[in-house]
């Protein structure tokens, strides 16, 4: 099995989340993170959805939302033609005797701390999955209290737009 991202422009409709969803629940695939928001066209939304499977069940899922009435459009995006982030929170322990040790692993992670108690720290950090994981491994000594991820987004590398072709391409159908 291989690792797969998905861009999907879907109308920014009620619903639409829960019928992507269920179509890859029908199927057994296992979503690996899933993160929608609108994007800069408020009637739109991008679903990115990053799936764990082979290369043809994946080609017929992608057919089957194609034919879902509330999506405009489909790419698979390359790791190494896109940008891929995922964001992390991590609340962590950090007496007096630790949180030195425990801000220069934040400053070395170029992460920063957004919230700060008398025995821990919160963490806020942006990067790829192996990023993160390293910093999680690094912290996990002083003592992770609590802890909460994103999914990935991701977006094209360079001028082109997916999103300004799909506008294009319904306004002249409409």
């Amino acid at each position: 099995m291989s690792r797969h991202t998905l861009s999907v422009l879907v109308e920014n409709k009620p619903g639409i989340l829960a019928r992507v969803a269920s179509l890859f629940s029908r199927r057994g695939f296992n979503i690996d993170s899933l993160a929608v928001g609108t994007t800069e066209h408020p009637d739109i939304s991008r679903m990115t959805i990053v799936v764990n499977v082979e290369e043809l069940p994946l080609e017929q899922v992608t057919k089957q939302l194609n034919k879902l009435v509330n999506v405009i459009k489909i790419v698979e995006l390359d790791s190494s033609a896109s940008v891929q982030r995922e964001l992390i929170l991590i609340k962590v322990r950090a007496d007096a005797e630790t949180r030195s040790q425990v801000l220069e692993t934040v400053q070395l992670f170029r992460a920063k701390v957004v919230d700060v108690a008398t025995d821990a720290v919160t963490i806020e950090a942006t990067g790829s999955r192996d990023k993160l994981e390293a910093l999680i491994r690094i912290l996990e000594p002083f003592g992770i209290k609590e802890l909460v991820q994103s999914g990935m987004v991701a977006i094209g590398r360079g001028a082109r737009s997916i999103t300004d072709r799909s506008l294009r391409a319904i306004e002249r159908s409409a």
